[in-house]
């Protein structure tokens, strides 16, 4: 899986890039150049292993990683400002609006996901229904009933009377990380025009153990190794899965998650093993 995975995150830089090359030079271009590089790229992975499932070759499945992971970063970039978590180190670089300013992360932000909704409608990806269907599912997954409402949810919480409690860190941390790993996952099936069911309930409980590693590396990792501040969530009394269940009930359930994740693609059969060894990685990675 690492081979693979390392060869996805060469493709998808290199698409990145190429979508952007045109783009005027300046502070925006470089912003959202900046805001591209690096990462696990591991929604990228989804997109691309799922298409390989139904046949279908990386040409196809590219701009649909990217598109992603154009997505993904422009939430990262938002959620970073002051007014939202207000962090100031990503992937071990400053970010955005820290290295620029407040004005130019907003409008990175604001140019990557519409570039990654442009990255839809490229030709190879297949039929132009599929590739409608693709542009609905990723509105879904990262508006209102998706990752903006998860990030509400998760701001609203930090004011509320009372800390969350396991069901609503689910229902907050489903929308806010696991929609947009939820397009990902899926986005093969509806290339193909297939069952979208058992990817989909392999990425609900992949983006949650996701997330859960996240609680915990949060109390466990180091800045060096995570390449984000540590110790945040405690520090503001957050409620987390680490929180409600203590570090080793939060890894329990991580592991419980990885294997009904596996279970999922049993219809798959070995053509899903690069996405069972994602599903390990994913509460094994210490970044």
């Amino acid at each position: 899986m690492q081979e693979r995975l390392g060869e996805v995150k060469a493709q998808v830089q290199a698409a990145l890039d190429g979508a952007m090359a045109g783009l005027p030079a300046g502070e925006l271009a470089d912003a959202m150049r900046y805001a591209c590089t690096g990462g696990k790229r591991i929604r990228a992975f989804l997109a691309m292993e799922s298409a390989r499932l139904f046949g279908l070759g990386d040409a196809a499945a590219l701009p649909v990683a990217a598109a992603v992971e154009a997505l993904h970063a422009y939430s990262l970039v938002h959620d970073d400002l002051p007014s939202m978590d207000d962090d100031d180190l990503r992937r071990g670089l400053p970010t955005v609006h820290v290295q620029w300013s407040e004005a130019t992360a907003i409008l990175a932000g604001d140019a990557l996901q519409s570039l990654a909704f442009g990255l839809l409608t490229e030709p190879q990806i297949g039929p132009p229904e599929a590739r409608l269907a693709l542009v609905r599912g990723l509105s879904e997954a990262a508006g209102g009933r998706g990752m903006v409402w998860g990030q509400a949810l998760d701001i609203a919480a930090e004011t509320a009377a009372a800390p969350l409690d396991l069901a609503a860190i689910t229902r907050l941390q489903q929308a806010k990380t696991g929609a947009l790993i939820q397009f990902a996952a899926t986005a093969g099936a509806v290339m193909a025009g297939k069952d979208p069911g058992p990817l989909a309930d392999y990425a609900r409980n992949l983006g949650l153990a996701f997330q859960i590693q996240d609680d915990i590396l949060d109390v466990t990792g180091s800045e060096a190794e995570t390449g984000k501040r540590t110790g945040k969530d405690g520090a503001a009394n957050k409620a987390t899965f680490v929180s409600l269940l203590g570090l080793e009930g939060a890894r329990d359930k991580a592991r419980a998650l990885v294997r009904d994740a596996e279970t999922a693609l049993d219809a798959y059969g070995e053509g899903a093993g690069n996405l069972r060894q994602l599903a390990r990685f994913v509460i094994e990675r210490d970044a």
